[in-house]
């Protein structure tokens, strides 16, 4: 990998990894389009720890209050029915479903599921999935002419069983096109949290899923034609866009609408099947080399 090649696909990181339209799939499909190697599920996972230190930052304040809270509900009785503490045992409930079918599926995450057939059918599946999500939000955010405004669940209302839920949700972003906000957004905005809890729980939720991830890909990090200092590169590229991207994100979806993410994913998803359809590209395309 070149160091252009770093440059590009951890701008691409850091441009989608929080959008719900899947880094991981932009990052096979940058690859594919270029003509480059397929950058693999190591540089993925790796640079994925850039994004998250953005997320670690940007909501610095929530995390060290967090993390706080639930070390003091250890010892302290009277802490345990603090919401900040109980946060804290919701992201490690959230958590299990990812750890445990990420170890359990990782040669299908190297293998089958890089295929571009799948990542289409992902795309276009979890897009009208987004969408629907999305519109029975608004329908309960602006009522209707036979209809009233229904108020939505806040972080506040986050129990067990949603935290496992939002949790499987994000397992599924372990197949490129799914996108890890997108499904966790979608999975929230269902279950009927505003768009705002959704996500910020989102991105908290991934905290732990993706920093174990990198640390546990970074022994692959050398092999093949994906050398340390192009992923490095790579990294930091992400980290900074990526902080920039959540920033705008997490204004965005305050009051607007989802449909242009779920336009774009369903149009990309055709556009991958036609292409594949046509052989024009081929669905193991750059596998080989990787």
């Amino acid at each position: 990998m070149s160091w252009f090649e770093s440059f590009i696909l951890g701008l691409v990181q850091g441009l989608t990894e929080f959008l719900p339209i899947s880094s991981s799939a932009h990052l096979r499909l940058t690859a594919v389009f270029a003509g480059w190697h397929d950058p693999g599920a190591a540089f993925t996972a790796i640079t994925q720890i850039g994004t998250e230190a953005a997320v670690l930052i940007y909501f610095r304040k929530d995390i060290v209050r967090i993390v706080s809270s639930w070390f003091r509900s250890l010892t302290d009785k009277e802490m345990r029915g603090d919401h900040d503490a109980q946060m804290g045992w919701l992201v490690i409930v959230g958590s299990i479903p990812i750890g445990v079918l990420g170890v359990t599926l990782k040669d299908q995450i190297n293998g089958p599921f890089r295929d571009l057939r799948l990542i289409a059918v992902t795309l276009i599946v979890m897009g009208i999935v987004l969408g629907i999500a999305d519109r029975l939000a608004a329908r309960d955010e602006t009522g209707g002419k036979h209809r009233a405004i229904k108020e939505r669940k806040s972080l506040k209302d986050l129990s067990v069983k949603d935290g496992l839920i939002f949790g499987f949700c994000q397992a599924m972003a372990l197949v490129p096109g799914v996108s890890r906000s997108g499904a966790t957004i979608s999975g929230g905005l269902l279950m009927g949290y505003t768009r705002e809890a959704a996500a910020r729980y989102s991105f908290l939720l991934a905290i732990p899923a993706v920093l174990a991830s990198g640390a546990y890909e970074l022994k692959d990090a050398g092999e093949g034609h994906v050398s340390w200092g192009p992923t490095i590169f790579a990294t930091f590229i992400a980290f900074a866009v990526g902080y920039a991207v959540i920033a705008w994100f997490m204004k965005f979806i305050t009051t607007k609408s989802f449909m242009p993410f779920v336009i774009y994913r369903v149009l990309l998803g055709i556009a991958l099947f036609v292409l594949v359809g046509t052989d024009t590209v081929s669905p193991h395309a750059g596998e080989s080399a990787g």
